[in-house]
């Protein structure tokens, strides 16, 4: 495919793909396994992993209020209801630079709701590590509300287990939005212990989230590591993947009291997130 960036280091060897600024493919050298599921970008989420901004998941409605003012969301070819996961994951980004071992991405986006901004997508391997980030500059006079995330699919099957901790949960409802926070996490989506859980369909939020997750496949460790308290959980029956997200708020934000995670920018502000894929 064209413009493809094929990325090594003596542990990891990456795949990225400027169109949605996705990564088609995460490969651990030393174990010969796939880190993340391999994709072919026929999809926008047929990948390994894609960014999600300047909002991650849903909004109820797909509109919310800011400042007292009603805030109608675009939407896209990639849902039918929902400016879903953004519109980052959909355009094509520009190569700003790229080495052996990494590349930086900027993207230019603009909707007359009020997203008008600039964003900077690094990927860099670092020893066994994968280092991800994105740079959010907000560019409109007035303040607008952003947040923002990562949607990796890692591989998972069978012989593999997650494990990581959580306070509590937002199970699935309607139009795969969350229904009420619950405190007790029934077994299917509790990875307090590690476990492989239900080869079923789940999609769930979880808050109180350490930071810290780790998927352990045969021998190979994968750790994921992000400084938020939010981390989303999607999986499909029969399907070789588990999605752990990690984003910077929890799903439907821009509903909930104080907009929690959510970040206000005004013109030449900006906000960050950054994550580590980390395999041993």
């Amino acid at each position: 495919m064209e413009g493809l960036l094929t990325l090594q280091n003596a542990h990891l060897r990456m795949c990225v793909d400027p169109q949605g600024g996705s990564l088609l493919s995460l490969v651990s050298v030393q174990h010969q396994q796939a880190v993340l599921r391999e994709g072919l970008g026929q999809r926008p989420d047929d990948c390994g992993m894609f960014p999600m901004l300047p909002l991650a998941n849903r909004v109820v409605g797909n509109r919310f209020l800011l400042r007292g003012e009603q805030v109608v969301l675009p939407q896209h070819d990639a849902d039918d209801t929902f400016f879903l996961h953004g519109d980052g994951w959909l355009k094509r980004w520009e190569v700003v630079t790229a080495t052996q071992s990494g590349c930086l991405l900027q993207l230019r986006s603009w909707h007359p709701c009020g997203y008008d901004y600039t964003a900077q997508l690094c990927y860099q391997l670092e020893a066994s590590s994968l280092h991800a980030s994105l740079t959010l500059t907000h560019c409109g006079e007035q303040p607008m509300i952003y947040g923002c995330g990562f949607h990796p699919f890692f591989a998972f099957d069978k012989r593999s287990t997650a494990q990581f901790t959580a306070s509590g949960f937002w199970p699935e409802g309607e139009q795969h939005l969350p229904q009420e926070w619950q405190r007790v996490i029934p077994p299917a989506a509790d990875f307090m212990r590690a476990q492989y859980g239900e080869d079923s369909w789940l999609n769930v939020g979880y808050s109180g989230w350490s930071g810290r997750a780790v998927i352990q496949r045969d021998v190979m460790k994968v750790t994921i590591l992000a400084q938020t308290p939010w981390l989303m959980l999607f999986r499909m029956s029969g399907e070789p993947f588990l999605c752990l997200e990690p984003q910077t708020h929890p799903v439907n934000a821009h509903h909930m009291p104080g907009q929690p995670g959510l970040q206000v920018l005004a013109q030449g502000e900006r906000c960050h997130f950054a994550m580590q894929i980390c395999v041993e």
